[in-house]
């Protein structure tokens, strides 16, 4: 199954609850946090609720 790497590029201040909520459920608390997460439907949910404060690649 392919895995995405998530890296927060920018900062959740200012956003709204639901969207920092989400970072730190995807495990994100500061700029420039990686994590590396399985591709499923949920994960890309959430990156979808956040695309402005993430950058999302494919890694094998």
């Amino acid at each position: 199954m392919a895995r995405l790497k998530v890296t927060q590029t920018r900062s959740k201040i200012g956003n709204k609850h639901n969207q920092r909520e989400t970072l730190r459920s995807l495990g994100l608390k500061r700029i420039n946090d990686v994590v590396v997460k399985e591709d499923r439907p949920e994960i890309r949910g959430m990156i979808a609720t956040v695309t402005h404060l993430v950058s999302v690649e494919e890694v094998d």
